[in-house]
């Protein structure tokens, strides 16, 4: 019997074990797509205990914890930091076919040490023992990052944001890791929502814009997005439904954006060919700025209306949605192309059957701008698993060109996050591993190394411009 996850862990053949090991565990981490927050980089915080570091905004273990019975009061209440450790380590200790169970498992490890099991009756040693090193030397913020061997961080940063954390990080020779704002600008596009007016007020106030059209929030953009690019900004990120595709003239988007900015809300049909047209100008935005545009689609958010009320967004109360069209996405990417200004771009549904969808929308548009200038972006959210990612490398391997894939991301909250990273890693190794074991892909170690490294690592540098920060 395999024991437990050993250094060995999911390498399940001797190619595996020397593409990890050889190949890809010491390669560097670049984190493309967090929620960091760089406030909290900047101020090298330090967290009392293993609960604020571990369960604080960790929506992820919150539906864990939901799903087994605990009361909310253990998991975004009042109750007291050690008890809610204890739960958690009740259920995770139970949690079997979860990866909450194998990541929490390898963050012990690979922060604090501990090699044992973490269930109901190691939660006081656990405890213990993890709060006694969050207090020790090089257990800060910084401290965890630096630990994970992480050289690029990319937080997702609203127009509006001034970003002056991330100019003071930049700034700081002590830190050797670069700390870039990734371009969010959802809340400026989703005028169907109670609080479109008042941000739009927000975004004329930063950038000296006053906006009384389509045109004029189009010029607020494009002054923001100038802002941005100044701090090192070279990638977007936009939570959709779905990808739209509804040509409107530019008449008829005035004329929608003038009723709102009135007070009167769109129709279905309305929102999306306001949405469209948006998308279609901060794509071709994207595309002269040599940007990467980022599409995350495939959700449905906030379904539990009363505890949406009470706790507010990205509080575990989302859903995988069904709604994503490869027939709008093809057709909003083609609109771009047909201008010529189809930035390079990753696409991520949260749904697992748009998988082979998506691979077959890259090859429509890929050319010799970048090695895999149309992504698919590693399996997102709730599909971080062992399967998940099986499924994603296999269709993309599949259908298009894995030896340019960009990698593995963490789009977490949490500074002990990074060990998803290696999970990812150990997973992608043990494909190549087994391939090469059925005599699928020849055993041409240097070659798979080779594309282990970049996949873990150099390709995302090269995709997303990224430079090293001097210091």
């Amino acid at each position: 019997m395999k024991a437990f996850l050993d250094k060995d862990f999911l390498l399940n053949t001797d190619a595996a074990k020397v593409l990890f090991h050889e190949a890809a565990e010491n390669c560097p981490i670049i984190d493309y797509h967090c929620h960091l927050s760089p406030r909290e980089i900047y101020e090298d915080i330090r967290y009392d205990n293993i609960t604020q570091v571990w369960l604080g905004g960790d929506h992820y273990k919150w539906r864990l914890m939901r799903s087994a019975g605990v009361p909310e009061k253990y998991i975004t209440g009042d109750a007291p930091d050690y008890e809610k450790f204890l739960k958690y380590a009740e259920v995770v200790g139970k949690a079997i076919g979860n990866p909450l169970h194998h990541w929490s498992h390898l963050e012990l490890r690979r922060f604090f040490g501990y090699d044992g099991i973490l269930n109901k009756d190691t939660a006081p040693e656990v405890w213990k023992l993890a709060n006694e090193k969050l207090q020790s030397a090089g257990y800060t913020s910084r401290g965890l990052i630096m630990m994970s061997n992480v050289d690029t961080i990319c937080t997702t940063d609203d127009p509006i944001d001034s970003l002056e954390w991330h100019e003071k990080l930049a700034a700081d020779k002590t830190f050797p890791v670069t700390v870039l704002p990734a371009w969010r600008p959802d809340k400026a596009m989703n005028l169907e929502k109670e609080t479109f007016l008042d941000y739009i007020g927000k975004l004329a106030e930063v950038s000296g814009i006053e906006i009384k059209t389509f045109a004029d929030l189009k010029k607020a953009i494009v002054k923001r997005l100038d802002f941005f690019a100044a701090h090192g900004c070279t990638l977007s990120d936009h939570g959709l439904n779905y990808v739209m595709y509804a040509p409107a003239s530019d008449a008829e988007v005035e004329r929608i954006f003038a009723a709102r900015l009135n007070g009167q809300m769109p129709t279905a049909q309305e929102e999306a060919a306001f949405k469209y047209a948006f998308m279609l100008f901060v794509g071709g935005e994207y595309h002269d700025r040599g940007w990467v545009m980022q599409l995350h689609y495939g959700c449905r958010r906030d379904n539990n209306g009363p505890m949406f009320r009470k706790l507010g967004p990205d509080t575990g109360y989302d859903c995988v949605d069904n709604t994503a069209s490869s027939t709008e996405t093809a057709a909003f990417l083609g609109a771009l192309e047909e201008k010529g200004k189809l930035p390079k771009t990753i696409l991520y549904s949260l749904n697992t059957n748009d998988n082979a969808a998506i691979d077959t929308i890259l090859g429509c548009f890929q050319n010799d701008e970048a090695i895999g200038k149309i992504q698919h972006g590693s399996a997102w959210w709730f599909n971080d698993h062992f399967d998940g990612m099986t499924e994603q490398i296999r269709s993309l391997a599949s259908l298009g060109y894995l030896a340019g894939f960009v990698g593995m991301l963490t789009d977490s909250r949490s500074f002990l996050s990074y060990p998803r990273h290696e999970y990812f890693r150990r997973i992608l190794c043990r494909i190549f591993g087994e391939w090469v074991e059925q005599g699928f892909f020849p055993e041409d170690m240097d070659t798979l190394k080779g594309i282990v490294a970049d996949i873990s690592y150099n390709n995302a540098r090269k995709y997303f411009n990224f430079q090293k920060k001097e210091i």
